[in-house]
């Protein structure tokens, strides 16, 4: 029992941090929306490196990079399955250490999610206000960054950094029942990796 508590303690307080970060995400998304609207909106852009970066105000009624206009409910349906998914996934998440990327990560894509999602629900667009010149890049904002770049990441680190990453989709998808767990133990033997990954999950055999 006091395994399980301690156990208990240490996830609590990591989902915690978990949210607190994504919250300052979300709030520094948000204070440079305002100043792109302080600064920036019905003025010419502002150029920081000439001929390849300037801020430059836009409102974008579809999704990240300008895709898809004109269709905020259906962006922020899909936002929020997103939202439940991630959570799900930071829930079943072990608390090892190895595993803090993939918590920082999923952060930054919630962060992302949410944050273009307020813009959708208060303004009915999103603003974005980064301009890449030099490739003629879509605008974007803080939010696609947070989203776009941990995503990418995201998927090198489960090709190359989380090795037993079939196993954990299984958990994660499947859910808990003893026959999986025998399963997942028997794989994690013959690839040589720890079981404490599978018994933080709470996986019983369930006979």
């Amino acid at each position: 029992m006091r395994v399980i508590s301690q156990s208990a303690k240490k996830k609590r307080k990591r989902l915690i941090m978990d949210f607190i970060f994504i919250v300052v995400l979300i709030a520094f998304d948000q204070f440079t929306k305002y100043l792109a609207v302080f600064r920036l909106k019905d003025k010419p852009a502002f150029k920081i490196w000439d001929g390849v970066l300037e801020l430059n105000y836009l409102e974008n009624k579809g999704a990240a990079f300008g895709m898809l206009q004109n269709q905020g409910g259906f962006f922020i349906f899909v936002a929020v399955i997103v939202l439940g998914v991630i959570a799900y996934i930071l829930y079943k998440t072990p608390n090892d250490g190895k595993y803090t990327p993939l918590h920082v990560l999923l952060s930054l894509i919630a962060a992302g999610a949410v944050g273009n999602m307020i813009d959708r629900i208060r303004l009915d667009y999103v603003v974005d206000f980064i301009y890449i010149i030099l490739i003629n890049f879509p605008i974007f904002n803080v939010a696609d960054m947070y989203v776009s770049f941990s995503t990418v990441i995201l998927v090198l680190a489960l090709l190359f950094y989380y090795k037993e990453r079939k196993i954990y989709m299984k958990i994660l998808i499947t859910g808990s029942n003893g026959m999986l767990a025998n399963a997942i133990k028997e794989e994690l033997k013959e690839e040589e990796l720890i079981c404490t990954d599978v018994q933080e999950l709470d996986i019983t055999n369930s006979e």
